[in-house]
C-alpha cells in the first residue's frame, strides 16, 4: 500500500470486502427484483414486469463507475422507462478510498435528495438515492437522457455550448443564493476532512510536479507552485456570497443536445457540490473547462449571459462587480487538477484530463492575476 492509499485509508471508515450494503453496488449485482421495486416505488413501472434486462459500462468518471440498463417488459409497459443509467462507488480501492474520506458519494446523493427540486437547472430524474451510513457505498438510478452528447474535456465544445452552461449555471446559483438548505449539516465542511486536504496538498504538487513537469509549460507550473506556497490564503479564503456549487463544473458532467436535441444540456456528477461564491463554478469552467482557444476571444460575452441571467434570476449581477470573484474561481480549477491527479486512480484519460485541466486554469490565472485577486480579496476581508 502507497503513501496516499494510508492517508485515505486513516480517513475513511470503508468497510471490507466482504460486507454488503443492502442495495447493489456493482452492475452484476442488480437484478430484476430490486430494479422493479425501484421504479414501482418511483412511480413509472404500472403494471410492467421486467422480463430481462442487459447493461452496458458507460461514461468517463474516475470516483464512480455507470452502466446503462436497457429493460424489456412483459405484458403492457405503457410509461415504464426503456432504460435507465445507475451509478456505483467506484470499483479501484484509492479512488473509492479519496471518496469516503471526502463525503464525495453522500454528497452527490444528498444533492438529489434535498438540493435539486430547488433549482432550475436540468439534471436527470432521480428513480433510486440510496447510502450506506459510512459513506462508502451508494447507488442512484437515473432517467436515462439519451440519445445526447457526453461532453469531452479533451475534445472541447461549441461556444453555443459553453453559453447553454452558462446559462445552466444561474439556473442553479439563483435559486440557492442564500438558501436555508445551504446550512444542511451534510453540507457543512468537515473538520478532519479539511485539515487533511490541507495536510495532504504539498504532497499532492509534489506528484504532480513530477509527473507532469515535462508536460505543462514553466510558467503555467509556476502558477501552481505558487499556489502552493499561499495555501493558507486559498484554505482560509472568504466568500463574497453563499450559493449551492457543483463544484466540478466541465465538460466531461454535461450532457448536451439530450433526448435527441429536445433539451441542450443537463448536469451530472454532483460528488463535489459545496457551498460558496457562484464564481467558483464559473473560474472553473471557463478556465479548466472549455480551453483558452474558446474561452479568449468570447470571455466578456460569456460573463455576461451569466450575468444576465442571474439578473433575470433576480440576483442583479455585472461582470465588473463580479472579475474578481471570477479570477479567483479559477484557481479551484488549478487546486482540483494538482489533488486530483495525486489521490485518484491514474489513467491515460485521467493524465490527459488533468493536463489540459491544470493548462487552461493555469492560463487564465496567469492573464488575470489571480493569485493577485485572491490576495487582494484576503486583505479587505
Amino acid at each position: 500500500m502507497n503513501s496516499t492509499s494510508k492517508a485515505l485509508l486513516s480517513l475513511s471508515a470503508c468497510r471490507w470486502e466482504n460486507e454488503m450494503a443492502d442495495f447493489p453496488t456493482r452492475p452484476d449485482e442488480v437484478d430484476a427484483v430490486w430494479l422493479e421495486a425501484q421504479l414501482s416505488r418511483a412511480g413509472v413501472l404500472g403494471d410492467a414486469r421486467i422480463a430481462r434486462f442487459a447493461w452496458q459500462s458507460i461514461g468517463t468518471g474516475q470516483v464512480g463507475d455507470t452502466a446503462r440498463f436497457t429493460l424489456e417488459y412483459a405484458g403492457l409497459s405503457k410509461g415504464a422507462p426503456a432504460s435507465v443509467a445507475i451509478k456505483f462507488p467506484s470499483s479501484d480501492p484509492t479512488s473509492r478510498q479519496t471518496a469516503a474520506a471526502f463525503s464525495l458519494y453522500s454528497r452527490e446523493v444528498m444533492f438529489y435528495r434535498e438540493v435539486a427540486s430547488l433549482t432550475k437547472m436540468r439534471v436527470p430524474r432521480t428513480y433510486a438515492a440510496m447510502l450506506d451510513p459510512n459513506g462508502c457505498d451508494f447507488v442512484l438510478m437515473f432517467e436515462d437522457l439519451g440519445p445526447c452528447e457526453a461532453g469531452n474535456q479533451l475534445e472541447g465544445c461549441t461556444l453555443s455550448q459553453a453559453r447553454d452552461a452558462m446559462i445552466q449555471a444561474a439556473a442553479l446559483h439563483a435559486p440557492t443564493r442564500n438558501h436555508a438548505v445551504l446550512d444542511a449539516e451534510w453540507l457543512q465542511p468537515d473538520p478532519q476532512a479539511s485539515a487533511s486536504l490541507r495536510a495532504l496538498y504539498p504532497q499532492a504538487q509534489t506528484v504532480f510536479r513530477e509527473r507532469y513537469a515535462d508536460l505543462l509549460a514553466p510558467e503555467l507550473m509556476a502558477v501552481c507552485e505558487a499556489l502552493n506556497d499561499n495555501l493558507d490564503l486559498w484554505f482560509d479564503r472568504q466568500h463574497s456570497s453563499r450559493c449551492f456549487l457543483h463544484g466540478d463544473f466541465r465538460l466531461d458532467n454535461m450532457l448536451f443536445g439530450i433526448r435527441g436535441g429536445a433539451e441542450p444540456v443537463a448536469l451530472v456528477d454532483w460528488q463535489t457540490s459545496a457551498v460558496g461564491c457562484g464564481l467558483t463554478d464559473i473560474g472553473y469552467f471557463l478556465g479548466c473547462g472549455i480551453g483558452s482557444e474558446l474561452r479568449r476571444p468570447n470571455e466578456r460575452a460569456l460573463l455576461e449571459a451569466y450575468c444576465t441571467e442571474m439578473t433575470r434570476l433576480g440576483v442583479p449581477l455585472t461582470v465588473d462587480a463580479i472579475w474578481d470573484d471570477y479570477c479567483i474561481g479559477a484557481l479551484h480549477g488549478v487546486s482540483t487538477a494538482v489533488f486530483s491527479a495525486a489521490f485518484v486512480v491514474r489513467t491515460e484519460r485521467g493524465d490527459a484530463n488533468f493536463l489540459s485541466m491544470a493548462r487552461g486554469a493555469c492560463e487564465l490565472a496567469l492573464e488575470h492575476d489571480s493569485l493577485g485577486a485572491l490576495k487582494r480579496r484576503m486583505e479587505h476581508a
